[in-house]
């Protein structure tokens, strides 16, 4: 600690040692920098606060939804500073006075363009600025300039937006209109084209396409007929193998006696066997079986007599008979999808030349019917919401504040830059006087002195001084402290002056 506060004691010395030369530098860099600070125009700015409406019930409900109004509101944010509205910007304001050529409007556009900002504070709230700082005028005329800046385009917020939408709305319509007129006659003429070749083709009604998807539908139903005619013929199968073990007649009660009432107890004693889990191969069921077929052919040879019709075997003849007319109708139906399938196999392979016509045509027509269709929706929606935004003006805004009339300079902070230089000046001033005492090699303390040689100091002599050599210091000194505060009340002049300045501003 002692060591610094020694090295700080010898840095003031080494100042103050050469204060004549760091006050003479302060000096000349304090008024070098004060007139480049004088020489750095105010740049005035002026700002304008526009809220804009979105919401509009009716505009929700015809298909302006506030995803477009946003749209809208963003594109003319980025139209306002395009160069065509900036060029009127410059025309209607005392930028456009010196302009006689057009590189001269492109060199004002070009600055007005790095002058203006458009932001969006918060929803619905845009922020519009613009400044300036012309070296040509005075601090009024600055000021002024940027407040009709700003409200030149709010002008132009208000024109793209009352204006700019309802023209493209009006310029759209006619040209769906004109759109939809051509649409229609090249719709009437491929209508008389397709008429006149189906006249001439009536088979290749509804195009090549129509038959390929009328063939496919019909190979669908063939596949279907061949299920179903094989399930048909199934069960027809099912109901004679019924029938085969079925008897013609049965016996009455009471008269069970012979060859037939044998058979029905034989056939009896089968069912009997199988119900306790025999199988074919077993030698008692095989018995039986033999024993079974025998009395068949006695009980055939003895005739209907004894009997009567088995009400069974009747129930089994009439569901064969409606089994056979659903084979035989399937069957019909098969040569009949067979047929078509046949004939439109023919139609795509006899003619390939009047099918691809045939399918042209119709794919000419369907596209441009759809176009058609989708122009006059179009058409309809574009004119709805056009009336919707005459009467309504679906986007709606107000100024929440005016166009500013700046008192004050935006840019620089004169104040600020005067005090910097000052500063500056002084310690740039200290930092010359150190470095010179430096050069100069003088040591204030005798310690410095052998710390530097690296030998012992015997001891010091004093100064002795005289009154003459006093009276010469303090008119030094004096000197000094004129100086010195000369320079600190010329800051303080400028800055009287800089605040006189602002107050004549408005």
């Amino acid at each position: 600690m002692k060591a610094i506060i020694e090295e700080l004691r010898t840095a003031l010395w080494s100042v103050w040692n050469r204060r004549w030369l760091a006050l003479a530098v302060a000096w000349v860099l304090c008024l070098l920098g004060w007139l480049a600070v004088a020489m750095v125009p105010n740049t005035y700015e002026s700002r304008a606060r526009i809220f804009v409406q979105l919401d509009d019930v009716l505009a929700d409900q015809i298909g302006i939804g506030t995803g477009d109004r946003k749209k809208d509101i963003e594109r003319v944010t980025q139209t306002l500073t395009s160069a065509v509205n900036l060029q009127k910007v410059v025309r209607s304001t005392r930028l456009g006075e010196k302009i006689n050529s057009d590189r001269d409007m492109e060199i004002a556009v070009d600055k007005l363009a790095d002058t203006i900002s458009i932001n969006s504070t918060e929803a619905n709230l845009f922020v519009i600025s613009a400044t300036s700082g012309r070296r040509d005028l005075s601090d009024s005329a600055n000021a002024q300039l940027a407040q009709d800046v700003v409200q030149k385009m709010i002008d132009i917020f208000r024109e793209e937006n009352l204006g700019g939408t309802r023209g493209e709305m009006r310029d759209t319509i006619s040209f769906l209109d004109q759109q939809l007129a051509d649409r229609q006659k090249q719709l009437e003429t491929a209508e008389q084209e397709r008429l006149a070749f189906e006249a001439q083709h009536p088979e290749m009604i509804g195009g090549a396409s129509a038959i390929a998807q009328k063939l496919d539908n019909t190979r669908d139903q063939m596949r279907s007929v061949d299920a179903d005619l094989a399930a048909a013929q199934s069960a027809l199968a099912a109901i004679d193998g019924q029938l085969a073990g079925t008897p013609r007649t049965m016996s009455i009660p009471g008269q069970a006696g012979g060859a037939r009432g044998a058979l029905m107890q034989a056939e009896a004693n089968l069912s009997d066997m199988r119900a306790r889990g025999l199988t074919d191969n077993h030698p008692d069921v095989i018995g039986v079986q033999k024993q079974i077929d025998n009395l068949r052919i006695q009980a055939a040879r003895q005739g209907d007599a004894g009997g009567m019709p088995n009400p069974a075997y009747s129930s089994l003849i009439s569901i064969k008979a409606e089994r056979q007319a659903n084979v035989q109708a399937l069957q019909s139906r098969k040569a009949a999808l067979a047929s078509e399938i046949m004939q439109g196999t023919a139609s795509q392979t006899m003619e390939p030349g009047v099918a691809g016509e045939a399918q042209r045509i119709s794919r000419d027509y369907d596209v441009l019917r759809k176009q058609y269709d989708k122009l006059l929706q179009d058409r309809e929606e574009l004119r709805l919401r056009g009336q919707v935004e005459n009467e309504r003006n679906a986007i709606k805004f107000e100024i929440v504040d005016p166009p500013t009339s700046p008192r004050t300079p935006a840019a620089p902070n004169r104040p600020l830059l005067l005090f910097g230089v000052l500063v500056l000046g002084i310690g740039a001033g200290g930092a010359a006087g150190y470095v010179m005492s430096m050069l100069r090699s003088a040591y204030s303390t005798a310690s410095k002195l052998e710390a530097v040689f690296e030998l012992p100091v015997i001891g010091t002599i004093s100064h002795v001084t005289t009154e003459a050599s006093r009276a010469l210091k303090a008119r030094r000194l004096k000197l000094f402290a004129a100086g010195t505060g000369g320079l600190c009340g010329l800051f303080v002049m400028l800055l009287a002056v800089e605040f006189i300045q602002r107050g004549m501003v408005g």
